[in-house]
């Protein structure tokens, strides 16, 4: 029977059972099949492999696995210079935009709160995610391993961490967005971009005491919504600086 040897490498193992993680382990191959295909037989997403080597020649997704193939998959490179090996998708987007499955309403709520694009709805479905991805060339963020696998996403991450905040700072180490953090600067409501208004323009909107105490105004440029540097204000203030603490560098 054919066999192929294979090796996962960093966070790539986390998808993977025990038996397979940090070694190096014979598959046996019963049938012609993809690299992309026997990759995502074992749980691995190709959106979050960077670089596949067989027998130390740099592939892309469509190489068919022949026997006695040594194969080694790595994640995505935030950091490492790998531009000497053939990489299976453009250099990493600097500016990201994302598009989160509907398990993810608090991470986006609060990405928007730092400023990054993040399109997000309650009935989002699965074909509705993956197609505005393709379209809009978007970062599929979920939990849903089966969303990821799907051929027309390219770029797409599974969030490891359960609760939201941990979550948060989860995607700002991976994609290295900490230096990119604009706060109150998209509305967390609806994603669109917020800019400064006269107060006169939206004064007949705003309740008594708003109208009287404050005076500097930001507009919701998609679905109108008014904010304002209010109590909640301190607060928000608060929350993005604990979502906002590297503490690898502590």
């Amino acid at each position: 029977m054919s066999q192929v040897q294979l090796r996962f490498y960093e966070e790539l193992n986390d998808f993977l059972s025990p038996a397979h993680r940090k070694v190096a382990f014979l598959h046996d191959l019963t049938r012609r099949t993809s690299v992309k295909d026997m990759i995502e037989s074992f749980g691995v997403p190709h959106t979050e492999v960077d670089i596949i080597l067989v027998n130390g020649n740099s592939v892309d997704f469509s190489y068919i696995v022949e026997d006695g193939d040594h194969i080694s998959v790595y994640p995505v490179f935030e950091s490492l210079d790998v531009t000497p090996l053939l990489r299976l998708r453009p250099a990493p987007l600097r500016t990201p935009a994302f598009i989160l499955d509907t398990n993810l309403g608090r991470l986006a709520r609060y990405l928007r709160l730092l400023g990054f694009d993040c399109l997000y709805q309650n009935d989002f479905d699965d074909d509705t995610v993956a197609m505005t991805a393709d379209r809009e060339q978007r970062i599929v963020l979920t939990r849903d391993r089966a969303l990821l696998q799907r051929k027309i996403i390219t770029r797409g991450y599974f969030v490891r961490e359960v609760r939201p905040r941990l979550q948060v700072k989860e995607v700002l180490s991976r994609f290295d967005l900490y230096r990119l953090v604009d706060p109150f600067s998209r509305c967390t409501r609806c994603n669109g971009d917020l800019q400064a208004v006269d107060k006169q323009s939206v004064e007949d909107r705003l309740e008594p005491r708003t109208r009287k105490y404050y005076k500097t105004f930001r507009i919701c440029t998609m679905c109108g919504q008014i904010y304002w540097q209010g109590s909640h204000h301190e607060r928000s203030q608060r929350l993005i600086e604990e979502l906002t603490r590297n503490d690898t560098e502590d």
